[in-house]
């Protein structure tokens, strides 16, 4: 029996961490993971960070990572669950078609889906917000409501088979909701 697969959807600036620890979490717990950006290439993660003195968060260089695949290669059946991480990558992924493609398949099929941060942008831009509660980045707040969803400023914000959470801060309790749904749906072979 094949391995199930984790898809993450991200491109440039995506923040390091919040690409990072679910790849690394969910090929620790047996997962195959695939990255998928606008195309193959190397990609150019960036670390949010927070700062005394700063209204907002500080943005410096991070880590550089392939992705496995572009959008338009993705087809979505092929994985049991999709992860959209946050940084500023979702600002522009969002408008791909490809990407709403893959993300209604998630959404209007009940599957796990694991977002963070700045990833409601995704997720609105495919329509798939309306009438659901979801964490992501306090700043976008206005931008959850005017979607059609209740903003909730927690940790790990479940709506059905979508865990949501602010940020990078988040991740444990994030990781470990998504898990279990993950777990239940489509367990990895040990």
């Amino acid at each position: 029996m094949p391995q199930p697969k984790v898809l993450i959807l991200t491109g440039d600036a995506a923040e390091s961490l919040e690409v990072m620890y679910p790849y690394q979490r969910h090929k620790e717990e047996g997962y195959e993971v695939h990255i998928a950006a606008p195309s193959k290439k190397k990609l150019r993660f960036v670390v949010h960070d927070f700062e005394e003195g700063y209204d907002t968060y500080t943005e410096k260089p991070g880590y550089s990572w392939d992705a496995d695949l572009g959008f338009a290669d993705v087809n979505a059946g092929d994985y049991a669950a999709l992860v959209i991480p946050g940084g500023r990558a979702p600002e522009y992924i969002r408008n791909d078609p490809d990407v709403q493609r893959i993300v209604r398949h998630f959404m209007n099929g009940d599957l796990p889906v694991a977002q963070l941060c700045h990833a409601a942008q995704v997720l609105a831009a495919a329509g798939t917000l309306q009438g659901r509660r979801s964490a992501a980045y306090p700043a976008l707040a206005p931008d959850v409501v005017a979607a059609g969803a209740e903003f909730v400023d927690a940790a790990a914000v479940l709506d059905g088979q979508m865990v949501s959470a602010r940020a990078w801060p988040d991740h444990p309790a994030w990781m470990r909701e998504f898990l279990e749904i993950l777990r239940s749906k489509a367990p990895a072979a040990t």
